[in-house]
C-alpha cells in the first residue's frame, strides 16, 4: 500500500468517525426513544392481555348478557351457544377446601378447578404461608367438542360440589338427560400427591361418535417466592418427561415454545424450591408447551401446556392423574420411584432439582446428598451439617492434598538449582536449552514437575459439584446460621438502593459477609500457595498480579449466591490453609533434599512415556527455532 492510499483511507476513517460523533443522539433523545419504546412494549402487553381475556370470557360474557333477558329467551339463548351444557353455563361460585398433612387445596366451582394450592410446612419470605397459586394464577379445563360443533371449555363452566370430605371432593358438571362429567379430587395423608380423575356419564349422546380424546389447557404463572429473583428466574423453568428418553426444559431465560409429537410421562411448572407437576397415567399422547419470560413484577413466568389425552365418552373407566404440589427435595422426589402408584414407571421426578452436569451429578447423587442428609439427621443444625460435610470431603481428598503438596515441596527445594541454570542460561534466546536441561534435572532428581497437577484435577468435580448443590437444596431455605438468617439465599450486612450501573446487575446492591470472608481466605491462600510453588523458573509477566485478582473477581461473582454456598467455600479454603501450615511444620525439607539429590546417584531410570513426549516436542521445537535463525542470518 503506497503512501496516499494509506493518508486517503485515514482522511475517509476520520471523516466517518467526525460524522457519527456528530450526529449521535444527545442524552434527552436516548431518553425519549427508551420511553417511546416501554409505552410501545406497555400497550402490546395490554392488548396481549386484553386479547386473552377476551378469548377466556366470551362464553362467559355471552352467559351474562343472556342473563339479563327474560326467561323464556334467556333459556333457548343459553341452549343455543352451549347446548346440552346449558344449565351449567351459569351459577355462583363457590369454594371447597380439602387437606392434608402437607397440603390445604381450595377448588372452585367454576370449572371444577383447583382455585389454590397452600404448603403448610413452608413459608414465603414474608413469612406467610407458602402458597403456589391462588385465584386467577392458574387455569386448567377440558375442551368438550359437541355433536353438533359447539366448542366449550369446562373451565367457563359451573361445577356443583358433591361428596365432600376433608380429604377429597367430587366436582359435577351437569348436562342434559342426566349425562355429568366428574372431577374427581382426593388426598392421601402425609403425601404432597393428589390424585386427580375424570369420569363421565351418559357423554356417548352429547359428544360425537368419534371422539377418542380431549384437549387439556394447564395454565399457572410462577410466583417469586425468594428475595434474591436472579436464581429464582435461573431455576424456574417448564420441564417434560419423555416416555422413554430424558427429562428436559424449556429456556429459563427466554420466552420459549415446544411443540411435541412423542407421549410424555409429565409435565412440571418448577420454581426455585417447589413445582407443579402433573402425571397421567395413560401417558399425554402430544402436547404444546409454552413459557413466557417476565423480566420483572410479582411473576417470574408463565407456563401454558395444551396436551391431549385418551377418552372414550361412552366408557365407565375414570381418566386419572396425579398432581404433585411440593418442594424440590431430592430425597422426596426420588422416593416417589419406590411408590406403589408408580411401580416400574420410572418418573425421574428427582430431575426437577438440578445437581449439574454428568460427573457433577454423580458426585452429587452419590456421595453430597447422602452424607448432608445423614448429618442434617446427626446434628439438626445445617450451618453444622455442612461444617461437617466440608470436614468430610476435605478428609477424604486428604492423601491428594498431601501429594500435591509434597510435589511442590520437592519443587520447592530444587529452587537453588533451578536458579543458577537461570543464570547460565539467561535471555529468551536460551530458553529451549533452559527448559530442557530444567526436565533433565527433575528427571534425575526423579521428579515429576506434572504429578501435582493430577491430585489438584481430582478435586475439580468436587468443587464443581457443590457450586450446584447449594442453590439448588431446599433444606438450606429460612435456615439461619450466625449472621445469615437464610443459607440459601445472600448474607447480606451492607444494602443500598441506589441503582448503580455495571455493580447492580452483577455485583448486586449489597455485600455478602460470608462471601468477603471467602475472598479474604482465598487471598491468604494464593500467598501460601504462591510461596510454595515458587520453583525459580521465570513466570508470565503479570502472572502475580493475576493470582491476586482471582479471589476479586471471585468477590464478584458469588456476592449474590446463596450464604450456604460462601459459607462452605469460605470452610474449605481456610481448611487447606490449616492443612498447609501443619504439613510445613511437620515436613523436612532437608530430608527431601537429601532424598532427592541420592537419586542422581542412582542408574538413570527408563523415561516415562509422558516426560518422553514432552523432550522430544521441545527438541522439534529446539530445531524449529534453529531454523528460522538461520533462515534469518542467510537473508541479512
Amino acid at each position: 500500500m503506497d503512501k496516499k492510499t494509506l493518508i486517503g483511507f485515514l482522511l475517509i476513517g476520520a471523516i466517518l468517525f467526525t460524522f457519527t460523533w456528530l450526529n449521535q443522539p444527545t442524552p434527552e433523545q436516548i431518553e425519549s426513544q427508551r420511553k417511546y419504546q416501554d409505552s410501545i412494549a406497555v400497550v402490546d402487553q395490554v392488548q396481549q392481555k386484553l386479547s386473552e381475556l377476551s378469548t377466556a370470557n366470551e362464553l362467559q360474557h355471552q352467559a351474562q348478557i343472556i342473563s339479563q333477558q327474560p326467561d323464556s329467551i334467556r333459556e333457548q339463548e343459553l341452549q343455543n351457544n352451549f347446548g346440552s351444557f346449558f344449565s351449567a353455563a351459569q351459577g355462583e361460585e363457590t369454594f371447597v377446601n380439602i387437606e392434608n398433612e402437607f397440603l390445604s387445596i381450595q377448588l372452585s366451582t367454576k370449572g371444577g378447578r383447583i382455585f389454590s394450592s397452600t404448603l403448610k410446612n413452608y413459608t414465603n419470605s414474608d413469612s406467610l404461608p407458602l402458597t403456589l397459586f391462588d385465584n386467577e394464577e392458574s387455569s386448567f379445563g377440558l375442551v368438550l367438542v359437541t355433536a353438533n360443533n359447539r366448542v366449550l371449555n369446562t373451565k367457563d363452566l359451573y361445577f356443583e360440589a358433591i361428596e365432600l370430605s376433608k380429604t377429597s371432593a367430587t366436582m359435577r358438571l351437569h348436562a342434559q338427560d342426566g349425562a355429568y362429567m366428574d372431577f374427581i379430587y382426593s388426598l392421601n395423608p402425609n403425601d404432597y400427591m393428589m390424585r386427580f380423575e375424570i369420569g363421565s356419564q351418559g357423554l356417548s349422546s352429547i359428544l360425537p361418535s368419534n371422539t377418542n380424546s380431549l384437549d387439556l389447557v394447564w395454565t399457572q404463572y410462577i410466583r417469586q417466592q425468594e428475595v434474591g429473583r436472579r436464581f429464582e428466574e435461573q431455576h424456574s423453568a417448564l420441564f417434560y418427561k419423555f416416555l422413554v428418553d430424558d427429562v428436559e426444559n424449556l429456556s429459563e431465560s427466554k420466552d420459549d415454545t415446544e411443540n411435541i409429537s412423542n407421549k410424555l410421562k409429565w409435565i412440571g411448572y418448577k420454581d426455585q424450591f417447589f413445582s407443579s407437576v402433573l402425571i397421567p397415567d395413560e401417558d399425554f399422547s402430544s402436547a404444546q408447551l409454552e413459557s413466557n419470560y417476565f423480566k420483572e413484577g410479582t411473576y417470574l413466568k408463565k407456563f401454558t401446556s395444551s396436551t391431549s389425552i385418551a377418552f372414550d365418552p361412552s366408557s365407565d373407566k375414570n381418566i386419572g392423574f396425579n398432581f404433585f404440589f411440593g418442594p424440590n427435595q431430592y430425597s422426596l422426589l426420588k422416593g416417589y420411584r419406590d411408590n406403589a402408584r408408580f411401580e416400574g414407571q420410572n418418573l425421574e421426578l428427582e430431575k426437577l432439582v438440578y445437581l449439574g452436569m454428568s460427573v457433577f451429578r454423580y458426585v452429587n447423587q452419590w456421595i453430597v446428598i447422602p452424607l448432608f442428609d445423614f448429618f442434617t439427621g446427626m446434628v439438626g443444625s445445617i450451618g453444622l451439617a455442612i461444617f461437617l460435610l466440608t470436614l468430610t470431603i476435605k478428609m477424604g481428598l486428604f492423601p491428594l492434598t498431601y501429594k500435591s503438596f509434597m510435589s511442590s515441596a520437592k519443587m520447592r527445594v530444587m529452587r537453588p538449582q533451578i536458579e543458577e541454570l537461570n543464570d547460565k542460561y539467561p535471555g529468551q534466546d536460551n530458553a529451549m536449552t533452559r527448559q530442557q536441561k530444567t526436565m533433565a534435572l527433575y528427571r534425575q532428581a526423579g521428579v515429576n514437575p506434572m504429578s501435582g497437577c493430577l491430585p489438584m484435577l481430582l478435586q475439580m468435580p468436587f468443587l464443581f459439584a457443590l457450586f450446584m448443590f447449594f442453590p439448588s437444596a431446599i433444606e438450606l431455605r429460612h435456615e439461619s446460621f450466625l449472621w445469615a438468617h437464610d443459607l440459601s439465599t445472600y448474607d447480606a450486612i451492607f444494602t443500598w438502593d441506589t441503582y448503580i450501573p455495571l455493580i447492580s446487575p452483577y455485583f448486586g446492591n449489597h455485600i455478602s459477609l460470608f462471601c468477603l470472608l471467602m475472598t479474604a481466605t482465598n487471598i491468604v491462600y494464593t500467598k501460601f500457595n504462591m510461596e510454595m510453588t515458587n520453583t525459580g523458573q521465570q513466570q508470565m509477566p503479570g502472572m502475580k498480579a493475576m493470582m491476586y485478582v482471582m479471589p476479586l473477581f471471585m468477590l464478584v461473582f458469588l456476592n449474590q449466591y446463596p450464604a450456604g454456598l460462601n459459607y462452605y467455600y469460605f470452610l474449605s479454603t481456610l481448611i487447606t490453609i490449616i492443612q498447609t501450615l501443619v504439613f510445613r511444620y511437620l515436613v523436612n525439607e532437608d530430608k527431601i533434599l537429601a532424598k532427592l539429590e541420592a537419586n542422581k546417584l542412582k542408574p538413570a531410570k527408563k523415561k516415562s512415556g509422558f516426560m518422553a513426549r514432552l523432550e522430544e516436542a521441545q527438541r522439534v521445537q529446539q530445531q524449529q527455532q534453529a531454523a528460522k535463525q538461520k533462515g534469518g542470518n542467510k537473508k541479512k
